[in-house]
C-alpha cells in the first residue's frame, strides 16, 4: 500500500473505531446484561468502561482531525490513543478469558471480534506513528 493510501487508511480506521466505540455505548446503555450465564458483577464491570472508552474515542477523533490538518500534535495523540486501546484491550482480553466469555455460547465470537479489533487498531497506530 502506498504511503499516502496507508496514511488515509489509518485516519479512516481511527474515525471508524471512534464511531464504533460511541455506537457500542449508545446501544449498550439500553441493555441490562442480565443473561444468566454472565458472571456476577458483569454489568458493573462493563459499565465502568463507558467513560474511558468515551475518552479514547474522543482522543482518536481529535487525533484523526489534527493529522488530516497536518498538525504534529495529531501524531502524538494517535500514540496516546494507541496506548489507551492497548490497555483497554488487554483488560478485556484477560477478563473475558478468566470468566469464560470467549465461549461461543456466551457471545464469544462478538467478544473476540471486539478485543481483536481494539488491539489491531492499537497496533496499526503504533506502526503508523512511532518514529523510525
Amino acid at each position: 500500500m502506498r504511503a499516502e493510501a496507508f496514511h488515509l487508511f489509518v485516519v479512516v480506521m481511527q474515525l471508524a473505531t471512534a464511531a464504533g466505540i460511541l455506537l457500542f455505548w449508545h446501544s449498550a446503555g439500553r441493555r441490562n446484561f442480565d443473561e444468566p450465564w454472565r458472571p456476577p458483577g458483569f454489568a458493573e464491570h462493563e459499565r465502568a468502561f463507558r467513560v474511558p472508552d468515551t475518552v479514547t474515542a474522543s482522543v482518536l477523533f481529535l487525533s484523526a482531525l489534527l493529522v488530516l490538518a497536518g498538525r504534529p500534535l495529531g501524531r502524538g495523540l494517535a500514540l496516546v490513543a494507541a496506548g489507551m486501546l492497548l490497555f483497554l484491550g488487554i483488560i478485556d482480553l484477560v477478563y473475558l478469558r478468566r470468566t469464560g466469555l470467549f465461549a461461543r455460547e456466551r457471545d464469544g465470537v462478538a467478544h473476540a471480534a471486539i478485543v481483536t479489533g481494539v488491539l489491531a487498531v492499537a497496533a496499526l497506530l503504533l506502526v503508523r506513528y512511532l518514529p523510525g
